[in-house]
């Protein structure tokens, strides 16, 4: 089996489902949900709507395709763990992270498909293969969506792991569950959750949390949620910011659910336009010490050229950033399992193929 999954050119499916029915009247209820749309404790830019928002994209993606991708093959690991005890996290590439903690396996925003587009011809293109084969990763107990953008929501990748692991549940926000029904997965594998609910997969808790980001497959906006997560076992504690500008809300989160034995914050993909919702690599190191991170590893960077920046810009910021603040910080390599509590030193292994 191939590496990485072709994306199905289907446009209607891509788009995913709507949100109808007794989806629709809880989404409703939701304190975030107000005249039609999800809505950020934070309001982001005015700028940041329908009509620009399409705008920015092209202005970031167009040019300077040189300085945005890596001059040589990004290094993978093939690292599958044999069991799931301790605290481990392996980083696929983007926001894609297989969490195992404490016995059980928690896998983040899957991406496996060759491009984040509704489109096999179009878009962003990988820019590495995934480390592993779908059909390679161990027993997962959930997968965990941040949002419904097509860099953490893959319809072909969900589909593969719906039949590959028949007992997985998926756990979503709220509204997103219209778009895995649409793809067949079975209700009764999907569970959504508003802000600051939780679930439980065995002995792991999973909390939503506030973020400050916006939501969409087509042409509309925020009619489902996005959220970051608290993975919390019975002795250890992991935070997922997902996509987000930075705001304040992280201090509350360190304070209700932290202290955290490991962070995965997003530093890439950003842009000065767009700053309301996709952090820079100092907000990043912000976060990790506001939620009270113990060890900080990022994430969205590396695998898709979504934003101007050079490459390995945003490892380097965050590095350097980490060394300022005395953060302790572990950079691996795409598929490189890293033991929580023994993490490798950082190797700059991105600064020798950019």
């Amino acid at each position: 089996m191939d590496k990485t999954i072709p994306a199905a050119f289907n446009l209607a499916a891509q788009l995913g489902g709507k949100v109808t029915g007794t989806r629709r009247t809880r989404v409703q209820a939701s304190p975030q949900y107000a005249g039609g749309k999800f809505r950020n404790t934070v309001p982001t830019s005015a700028a940041l709507d329908v009509s620009t928002l399409p705008k920015a994209a092209v202005g970031a993606l167009t040019g300077g395709l040189a300085r945005r991708t890596p001059h040589q093959p990004v290094p993978l690991v093939n690292a599958n763990a044999v069991d799931a005890q301790g605290l481990h996290v392996t980083w696929y590439g983007h926001s894609t992270v297989l969490v195992e903690i404490e016995g059980h396996r928690i896998l983040l925003d899957p991406v496996w498909s060759e491009r984040c587009s509704p489109s096999p011809l179009v878009g962003p293109k990988r820019l590495h293969q995934p480390p592993v084969a779908l059909h390679e990763l161990p027993a997962v107990d959930a997968v965990v969506i941040s949002h419904d953008h097509y860099d953490h929501l893959d319809m072909a990748t969900v589909q593969s792991l719906a039949t590959l692991q028949p007992t997985m549940l998926f756990v979503v926000p709220l509204g997103v569950g219209a778009h895995l029904e649409r793809w067949d997965v079975p209700e009764n594998r999907i569970v959504e959750l508003d802000w600051h609910e939780t679930t439980t997969v065995g002995d792991v808790e999973l909390i939503a949390t506030p973020a400050r980001h916006f939501s969409g497959r087509g042409f509309t906006r925020n009619e489902t949620l996005w959220a970051g997560w608290v993975i919390k076992g019975p002795t250890r504690r992991v935070f997922y910011s997902g996509d987000t500008g930075y705001f304040p809300g992280f201090t509350e989160i360190g304070e209700r659910h932290g202290p955290f034995d490991v962070t995965l914050v997003q530093i890439g993909a950003y842009l000065d336009a767009m700053t309301d919702i996709h952090m820079v690599p100092e907000d990043g190191v912000t976060t990790h010490l506001e939620v009270r991170g113990a060890l900080m590893i990022p994430v969205h960077w590396a695998t898709f050229a979504l934003a101007p920046h050079a490459w390995a810009e945003p490892a380097d910021r965050t590095w350097r950033e980490a060394k300022a603040r005395d953060v302790k910080l572990a950079i691996p390599r795409p598929g490189e399992r890293v033991d929580v509590d023994n993490p490798p030193e950082i190797a700059a292994w991105w600064q020798q193929i950019a």
